[in-house]
């Protein structure tokens, strides 16, 4: 295949996703990884930076990546392409409602496997895009969850819903499972993620683009335009990752100057009536999901906690289940940290969970220790140090007891507080007495590393 051939190819793909084709910068990196050049190189072409080339490269490798059902990137984008080039022979793409297949007949080309639907259901046109949703193999132990996005969604008109907590807890994984048991039930469904965050004016671009509308010229029309796009359609918007629209290193849920107009779209989705839903997922409660009545607000939050499941290390190669549960609790129930932890055990420990647990030690992985080292410094400075303080309790804490031993005004104390409490770093008993307790493995890692 020459070049051409496959700036075509990927062209085709991206538009038939995204609606737009491909842009200048991303048309240097698929010409620019098909020849081998660095991103460097790609870069100095494009007078933007290597880091700007790597984000571009990245998203265009993900979405690729779910079309063709197998991993690419930059390394082995060219091999897989010229593996995959096909015969002139009909390819069925099928859409995730069952009686609607198209057949096409692409001759020497490359035909992606689509995720992005357009079909005529109960004289309704339906518009899919799952490009960048995950595909899930395991999902254990949240059928309360599920109901309650059920039930918020499909009986109660809840518009804004947020499901919340830390890094690994399976927010993304529970999103997934419940539109795999419901895509019958929604004419959009669109999945993005803000890893990489685009402006509220691309993002509307991309949303709007999807469903076969033509973009406004202002941002406040194209708000319009999805309004009643939202009125018309009864449509599910999910958006991951959400905490990235946030400042780093201030307290949780301020946005960053550039993305601060989405505060205009959430409000527009809780205010307006319509027959739709967003879903954000995020590490830190946005303000706008802040209400002293829920009843009265089309506004939901799902916070996840742990689970208490043995299914989470099933076919994971450990031994001694009857310990199972026991390395659970000591890693809270998230699958992230037990993931990781089981790898450690079956390379060190040949599997046995009984010789690790025998160490008593609380070991902090080395993904662990980053992911960790990223979130702390997410901290403002105040919650940095209210964190280290309440590191050195091994116990839950009251709020006078922690307050005496750290030199804080009372206003940056109650907001540094309350703030790491948004974050799901720490969290409030409720006792004879008002006690916080930070997440036992977060602690460890403040302790150790």
């Amino acid at each position: 295949m020459s070049v051409n051939e496959v700036l075509q190819f990927v062209d085709k793909l991206v538009f038939e996703q995204t609606g737009k084709h491909l842009d200048d910068v991303q048309k240097a990196v698929v010409e620019g990884s098909w020849q081998k050049e660095t991103y460097d190189d790609i870069a100095r072409k494009c007078h933007v930076t290597k880091n700007h080339v790597g984000d571009v490269g990245y998203q265009l490798w993900q979405l690729l990546s779910e079309q063709l059902e197998e991993e690419i990137n930059k390394r082995n984008f060219r091999s897989t392409i010229e593996r995959l080039q096909l015969t002139s022979s009909p390819i069925i793409i099928q859409n995730n409602n069952k009686n609607n297949n198209h057949s096409f007949n692409c001759g020497s080309q490359i035909l992606p496997k689509t995720k992005y639907q357009e079909n005529d259901l109960n004289n309704k046109i339906i518009y899919h895009d799952l490009t960048l949703a995950p595909k899930i193999i395991n999902f254990y132990n949240r059928e309360t969850e599920l109901t309650n996005l059920s039930n918020w969604t499909l009986n109660q008109n809840t518009r804004l819903i947020s499901v919340l907590g830390l890094l690994g807890i399976g927010k993304t994984t529970l999103v997934k499972r419940f539109i795999d048991l419901n895509l019958q039930q929604f004419e959009v469904i669109i999945w993005r993620s803000l890893k990489f965050p685009n402006s509220l004016n691309l993002l509307l671009d991309d949303l709007l683009n999807i469903c076969q509308e033509d973009p406004k010229d202002s941002i406040n029309n194209k708000l319009r335009q999805l309004l009643d796009l939202l009125i018309d359609k009864k449509c599910l918007i999910i958006l991951d990752d959400v905490q990235n629209i946030f400042i780093s290193g201030q307290l949780s849920g301020q946005y960053q100057t550039e993305y601060k107009d989405y505060q205009n779209l959430f409000k527009m989705i809780t205010e307006v009536e319509h027959q739709s839903h967003f879903i954000l997922m995020s590490q830190e409660q946005c303000p706008e999901m802040h209400c002293l009545d829920e009843e009265l607000y089309p506004i939901k939050c799902l916070e996840l906690l742990g689970m208490e499941n043995i299914n989470i290390l099933k076919n994971k190669g450990l031994k001694d289940e009857d310990r199972w549960l026991e390395l659970i609790n000591l890693y809270e129930g998230n699958p992230f940290y037990l993931k990781d932890i089981a790898i450690l055990i079956k390379d060190v420990f040949d599997g046995k969970i009984s010789d690790f647990l025998s160490e008593n030690s609380l070991v902090i992985t080395k993904n662990m220790q980053s992911n960790f080292k990223e979130l702390f410094n997410r901290l403002s400075p105040v919650e940095q140090q209210l964190i280290l303080e309440l590191s050195k309790f091994d116990n839950a804490v009251s709020r006078e007891d922690l307050k005496q031993n750290i030199d804080l005004s009372s206003t940056d104390f109650m907001n540094s507080l309350q703030s790491l409490q948004q974050r799901y770093l720490v969290k409030k008993i409720n006792e004879e007495k008002i006690l916080f307790n930070l997440s036992p493995v977060f602690k460890e890692y403040l302790r150790t590393c």
